[in-house]
């Protein structure tokens, strides 16, 4: 179908003419930069975003893009700063050659919305060429008759550069006949003339040598030289004249090389050799010598290469015709290249979206911009699609194109649009040329279902103490949608583990749970974690499960007693079977690891045939009677784990009497009697009564008298302190049936063995704590009980 002729409604119809005039008339305005040749790639030009009015990230946002003819890319946008840089360095001498300005056109492509501004991009000339003469020698031929005053035209040296870069002027080297004189042309190139000064005297002078010099504008300017050799001849009063000074003639592009252009003709009144006439190009440029040639007899202007008018449209040259007599004329010819239409049209894709997704109509699916570059019918065009198809062909501005689908396209009922999109470009000429461009548009799933997990719960187990990076297991989740699904997954935040993401080679996603630091079941025994699945859609659905972790036990813990020392006392008359005391241990694992059972360790016989340990409930019994000897028990709790853990606790057994007084070890007892000159230290029940001091003081003495024979007659006139300490006793004193309560006091016998002097030394606290050693040698404390008693 030809565009733009699609079929809609009215109410269609004045959005797209509005959209096209707010298009036109954004395009019609131009930014127009200008920039130095030969400066390096990445050179900044201009802020684009700046000049167009655009904030930060807009021309990103926007998808910016610059456009130059013939798809080729001299500039390029930084879309994060909004700077327009060079893609390339330029040469202005291969892109315009002799035109100057030289000004590459441009545009100016947003995207989103689509929108284009036209550009220029002037490339101003920097000194990069030397003049330089196309022959290294010029010969001249002047006449000995020849006036003073007489102008003699040199050939011109070439530069590539324009501008005040190019020839500004020409000397020559110190003499006696001539000067020179650099004359404006019309077309703006500077030309030399020797000016002769003075009369020739072929006789006294034959020929003469001099350099020239041609030098440009620069700073500081670049020369060329050439040599002038000057050749004194005899007189020949009559140059070469041509029949026209002006010649001009149309040439077609595609005319064959060796055709004639045209025949230029000059005459010379002289005879002889100064009548004979030669042809040749005078001063012209290297476009013109490398695309023409001139027979230097007759005249005729022939093709060397193929014409372009694409590239030069017109030459212009002067044709100088020399006689025998060192006498020439000169004529200027004109050629216009006429235009052939050898060019078909161009079309260059600035965007494309294959992928299409369904229900969204008026979608961009490309924006393309055609060109020819043939000139009037031959560079006209006209584009269009083949019919039948639900995309509509939209111009934008002059000679950009967009292609939208003409309604909403249904995934569904077609999964696959296989149709192939013919974009054909057809120029105006004769015979018409054409392009034909083809685009597949598939169309895409709508993101419509979230993916899920078979499960909405899963449970792994996993043994404590493991070392990190250890992948626990996977879990993956499906999605009947088309495309790009389960994207990517997440879990909770948490310390101990992390999601990795792996593929296969069908390119499937799967998250894989991975350890991140070793797990301890007695501080946490279980997890629960929320893993979420997320599509690759815009927005993107999720789905989530529960991941619940159990911590399986190893056997980390060595079983723990309740008490670092167990200390107990027994009557030394304890009946076989007594219950002397109970150990208690508990182990932090679970399972047969946290099973413990109790043993001596390290036990003599005695200790074994005395007492008896439950394995399971830690309690002693005694087996036999006591001996005060048996003091210190070793039990040893182990527990069922693999490798078994255990500990070991002690136990100390405080023997007693009637009186519930401890026994002094014997170990003490012996380092007691070692000791020098120590008085002995005994412990007293105090019964806080109303009794008599005389019935105090034979309580007093009487136990002390029988603390100290249990001590043994070595320890006369010393203090003992035993290792345990013991509860006071509730005794009734008074014989009125009241109990009072006792104390503990400690005192020493003051005189030998037989005398009854003793003082209160401190009292003791009814605990079973161990006696603390740095309070000995404090004499008569203070003390304070319950009730609120002072005793000194």
């Amino acid at each position: 179908m030809e565009t733009p002729l699609p079929k809609v409604t009215q109410k269609r119809q004045v959005t797209a003419i509005i959209i096209l005039l707010l298009l036109w008339e954004a395009g019609s305005q131009i930014i127009k930069y200008s920039v130095l040749e030969e400066r390096d790639s990445g050179s900044f030009v201009a802020n684009l975003a700046k000049d167009l009015g655009l904030g930060l990230g807009e021309l990103a946002s926007r998808g910016a893009q610059i456009l130059f003819k013939g798809n080729k890319q001299h500039l390029q946008i930084e879309k994060k700063s909004g700077n327009l840089i060079l893609k390339e360095k330029l040469d202005r001498e291969d892109l315009c050659g002799d035109t100057d300005p030289c000004i590459l056109h441009f545009q100016v492509l947003l995207k989103n919305p689509v929108q284009f501004i036209q550009g220029e991009l002037q490339i101003q000339d920097v000194n990069d060429h030397a003049p330089e003469f196309l022959e290294n020698e010029i010969l001249l031929k002047i006449s000995e008759s020849s006036h003073p005053g007489s102008a003699y035209p040199l050939k011109i040296a070439q530069d590539l550069d324009v501008g005040s870069n190019t020839v500004q002027n020409y000397k020559i080297s110190s003499n006696f006949y001539f000067h020179l004189f650099t004359r404006n042309h019309t077309d703006g190139r500077k030309y030399p003339e020797l000016v002769l000064d003075q009369e020739l005297d072929r006789e006294e002078l034959p020929k003469l040598r001099l350099t020239l010099t041609a030098m440009d504008g620069g700073s500081p300017p670049k020369t060329g030289t050439s040599q002038v050799l000057i050749i004194v001849l005899d007189v020949n009063d009559n140059a070469p004249e041509f029949a026209q000074q002006l010649y001009q003639v149309q040439v077609p592009e595609n005319s064959p090389i060796g055709s004639l252009v045209i025949t230029v003709s000059a005459r010379d009144l002289d005879a002889g050799t100064h009548g004979e006439l030669s042809y040749s190009f005078f001063q012209s440029s290297n476009q013109v010598i490398q695309a023409f040639e001139v027979n230097t007899v007759t005249g005729d202007i022939r093709l060397k290469k193929k014409l372009d008018f694409e590239e030069i449209r017109s030459y212009l040259m002067e044709i100088e015709a020399s006689d025998g007599g060192g006498l020439s004329g000169k004529c200027t010819v004109a050629i216009e290249v006429m235009d052939v239409n050898d060019n078909a049209p161009e079309l260059t894709i600035s965007l494309l979206i294959n992928d299409i997704p369904e229900n969204t109509p008026d979608t961009v699916v490309a924006v393309f911009g055609i060109s020819d570059s043939d000139s009037d019918n031959n560079g006209k065009m006209m584009c269009s699609i083949q019919d039948h198809l639900p995309f509509l062909l939209k111009l934008t501005i002059e000679n950009f194109y967009t292609l939208v689908t003409e309604g909403a396209l249904d995934r569904e009922e077609k999964a696959e649009y296989n149709y192939i999109i013919t974009i054909t470009v057809t120029d105006m000429g004769t015979p018409r040329l054409k392009t034909e461009h083809n685009i597949t548009v598939l169309v895409s799933d709508v993101n419509d279902n979230a993916p899920a997990f078979t499960q909405t719960s899963y449970t792994l187990w996993v043994r404590e103490n493991n070392s990190p990076a250890l992948h626990i297991g996977s879990v993956s989740a499906t999605d009947p949608d088309a495309g790009a699904n389960a994207q990517n997954y997440t879990i909770n935040l948490n310390s101990f583990f992390h999601i990795k993401i792996s593929g296969s080679d069908e390119g499937i996603i799967y998250p894989e749970l991975v350890l991140d630091r070793a797990l301890d079941r007695e501080k946490q025994q279980e997890f629960s974690l929320t893993l979420t699945a997320l599509d690759g859609g815009l927005p993107p659905r999720s789905g989530a499960t529960n991941i619940h972790i159990v911590i399986l036990d190893v056997n980390d813990n060595a079983p723990q007693f309740s008490q670092a020392i167990y200390e107990t006392q027994a009557p030394e008359n304890s009946p076989v079977g007594s219950f002397i005391a109970k150990v208690s241990a508990g182990d932090a694992d679970s399972g047969i690891n946290a099973d413990i059972s109790y043993s001596f360790f390290d036990a003599s016989e005695d200790i074994l045939t005395t007492f008896h340990i439950n394995p399971f409930s830690g309690e002693i019994i005694l087996r036999l009677l006591l001996d005060y000897e048996l003091q210190r028990l070793v039990v040893l709790v182990r527990d069922n784990g693999e490798p078994p853990l255990s500990a070991s606790v002690t136990l100390h057994v405080l023997l007693v009497d009637g009186f519930s007084q401890p026994y002094l070890p014997p170990p003490e007892a012996e380092a007691a009697a070692a000791a020098p000159a120590d008085p002995l230290t005994v412990y007293l029940v105090v019964a806080l009564a109303s009794v008599s001091s005389l019935f105090l003081f034979s309580v007093l003495v009487f136990v002390a008298v029988r603390l100290c024979r249990r001590a043994g007659a070595a320890s006369a006139g010393r203090c003992a302190v035993p290792e345990g300490h013991f509860p006071g006793h509730l005794l009734d004193v008074s014989g009125t049936g009241t109990l009072s309560q006792s104390y503990q006091y400690e005192v020493c016998l003051t005189g030998g063995a037989g005398t009854n002097e003793f003082k209160f030394l401190k009292p003791i606290l009814p605990t079973v704590q161990a006696q603390d050693p740095g309070r000995n040698s404090d004499e008569n404390p203070t003390f304070r009980n319950s009730l609120g008693f002072n005793f000194q």
